[in-house]
């Protein structure tokens, strides 16, 4: 039951999750990385063995990625940033015929997740409130603006007037001119949303994101109020979504019935590890639902409020490397 975590870059905690809860099952199983510098990622460097891939936008790609799993016995793979999820959601038959499972929802589904404009429509559709979006001739300041298809924070603003708006800004079609949702008013959350094979949600945990760097929470905290009825009520059912999708809410401070749905990125996100830790156990009841056949229930009871996590830096020490 060997599974296979691409690009796996410094994911260290979720290759350890899934070690963990592997060897429960199988002594003999093993969990592989791939990575296009894998003697540089630390994930490879803790994983059981790692392999080098092509980068993303190389033709051989889902090729060598197929090659790798036949020839050593994978049969699970969990896919970790945004640029290769459409690639493996638009290939996972030519996996499943090779008796290779993907961990990854439906086409569909994940084009309007990499979409922010698409995502916005798709909140509204299930009643969740979206940032009001200006267009670039009638605008309200302050501002935030960001990609339609970025990630980790890259190529997002804050705009307070009019100075600190550029030509960059207003002639990139792909930047969104969005209401600024102030965090004196509105807390920032990230929620780990946990969806079965018959994309029913079984579990909700909020990380409120006490500090980021570089696009990835650093200091977070878990905290069961008023986005686990909302997200209950309103996507407990999302058509192609399966296993872990990463959501992004605003929750305002003093009045709880304000809520503003910001993005969905469907995997396993960098704060991950805290859920993890808190009892939702995504990668136990993923290696349960694709490699053992089980059922999963609804599992919304399961995880530790208040649980604060801080992240540090450490250290893998690679021995005898020649660059």
């Amino acid at each position: 039951m060997n599974i296979l975590i691409t690009s796996a870059g410094r994911r260290v905690s979720l290759v350890r999750s899934f070690q963990k809860e592997l060897k429960a099952f199988d002594p003999m199983g093993k969990v592989f990385t791939t990575d296009s510098s894998p003697i540089l990622s630390a994930a490879c460097q803790v994983a059981d063995n790692y392999f080098k891939a092509p980068r993303l936008d190389e033709p051989d790609y889902i090729d060598v990625l197929i090659d790798l799993c036949k020839t050593h016995s994978i049969r699970l793979i969990i896919p970790t940033i945004d640029t290769e999820l459409l690639e493996l959601a638009q290939n996972k038959e030519r996996f499943k015929e090779e008796g290779i499972i993907v961990v990854i929802s439906s086409v569909d589904f994940v084009s309007k997740c990499r979409d922010k404009r698409l995502i916005h429509e798709f909140f509204r559709d299930n009643n969740v409130q979206v940032a009001k979006e200006y267009s670039k001739e009638d605008y309200q300041l302050p501002l935030f603006i960001k990609p339609t298809d970025g990630s980790r924070s890259v190529d997002t603003y804050i705009v307070k007037s009019e100075a600190d708006l550029t030509e960059y800004h207003l002639n990139n079609d792909k930047l969104m001119f969005l209401e600024y949702l102030d965090h004196d008013d509105y807390d920032e959350f990230t929620c780990d949303l946990y969806y079965g094979k018959n994309h029913k949600l079984k579990c909700v945990v909020p990380r409120k994101r006490l500090e980021v760097r570089d696009g990835e929470v650093y200091k977070a905290l878990t905290e069961n109020n008023a986005l686990v009825p909302y997200i209950r009520k309103n996507l407990t059912h999302i058509e192609g979504a399966i296993g872990c999708l990463t959501t992004q809410f605003f929750l305002h401070k003093s009045d709880s019935s304000k809520i503003v749905g910001i993005e969905i990125n469907p995997r396993f996100g960098g704060g991950y590890p805290l859920s993890y830790l808190s009892g939702a156990n995504f990668s136990k009841w993923i290696i349960e639902e694709y490699l053992l056949g089980k059922q999963i229930e609804e599992k919304f009871e399961v995880w530790e409020s208040d649980l604060l996590m801080i992240r540090y830096d450490d250290e893998i020490i690679v021995h005898g490397y020649k660059g």
